[in-house]
């Protein structure tokens, strides 16, 4: 069966960005709004199930009330925990019921938990949080469009696979600690603080590393420094280590919405495919991933990370709708 899965997630576009730079609230109600544009465009191309996340707010059943479809939507049997696990969970699910391209709606953040379990299943994601580089802004119709011919399988050139950064810590042994591993999709930071507290990252001056996967001119978060140092150009599918330190060049960016900060680049080099990285610091830190404090490390702790070239599957929407369209899909 055709089907499709929504992931939005209500609490993107809230951070504390909000009160630190000048990012703009995402209103849920808007959400509902995308959502329903997003149903209609699937329904047009002939999708015939859709599985959507349960949330706090209900955006998934504000979004099917009242709304006439052929295609059958259902919201997931998901007792939800109201957390990011929910997003991971709801992509479990939604694939091991046989989804054919998963809708996200949310930042960076929310989009790498969803990584964490698309597997084989390509991710259409819709931009809705706060520093996005790897959701897109486009029109929730013509998301859906693209979304519902991915999984109809009339726009199998439009899919293909983003980088993403492996990241492992090796846990103690002999204290009974197992190794934690976990990813990143933009950029994974080093941090100076020692606790996790409000996730968000905005004080340039303590970041001590940056690693990214991209480093595209007109982005905003920490993966435009890079960007801007290197002018967009480096190799496909390499990365950039980036080691921030007083005495560097300074690199103006845009790290967060309306917060241009000038970050002190000591040291730079490119990361190949496969190459591993090994971080430590004598200073207590956090590590940030996409954009979110996740780990706490102690003085110390070894990081190890890793650019693989084969991250999730992504839709892009401009070429599916081409390549439908070359096709004589909308020729009536």
């Amino acid at each position: 069966m055709r089907t499709v899965g929504i992931i939005a997630n209500p609490a993107s576009g809230k951070d504390i960005r909000r009160l630190v730079a000048h990012g703009s609230v995402f209103d849920n109600n808007e959400k509902v709004n995308i959502v329903r544009r997003l149903l209609l465009g699937l329904d047009a191309v002939g999708v015939e199930r859709v599985l959507i996340m349960p949330d706090r707010f209900g955006i998934g059943l504000q979004a099917l009330d009242q709304l006439a479809l052929k295609l059958d939507a259902t919201i997931l049997e998901l007792r939800p925990r109201f957390n990011q696990e929910d997003s991971r969970r709801a992509a479990e699910m939604m694939v091991a019921a046989g989804v054919r391209c998963l809708v996200t709606l949310g930042g960076d953040g929310t989009n790498r938990i969803v990584a964490k379990a698309s597997g084989d299943v390509p991710i259409m994601s819709i931009s809705t949080g706060t520093n996005n580089v790897f959701p897109v802004m486009i029109e929730g119709t013509i998301a859906g469009l693209a979304a519902g011919l991915v999984a109809c399988g009339e726009a199998a050139a439009a899919v293909f696979r983003a980088p993403r950064i492996d990241v492992w810590l090796e846990g103690n042994q002999q204290d009974g600690d197992e190794t934690r591993r976990d990813l990143a999709l933009v950029d994974a930071v080093f941090y100076a603080e020692p606790f996790i507290a409000s996730r968000a990252i905005w004080d340039e001056a303590k970041i001590r590393d940056i690693i990214l996967t991209r480093a595209e001119p007109g982005n905003i978060g920490l993966s435009a420094v890079g960007a801007h140092l290197l002018a967009g150009e480096y190799p496909p599918d390499h990365g950039l280590y980036l080691r921030v330190a007083p005495g560097g060049r300074t690199v103006l960016a845009p790290i967060a919405p309306g917060l241009m900060r000038p970050v002190s680049v000591a040291e730079h080099r490119l990361l190949p495919p496969g190459e591993e990285l090994v971080i430590r610091h004598t200073e207590a830190c956090v590590l940030a991933l996409d954009g979110e404090r996740e780990i706490e490390m102690k003085p110390g702790t070894a990081i190890h990370l890793r650019i693989n070239p084969n991250g999730p599957y992504v839709v892009d929407a401009r070429k599916a709708i081409a390549v439908a369209a070359k096709a004589g899909k909308f020729i009536g």
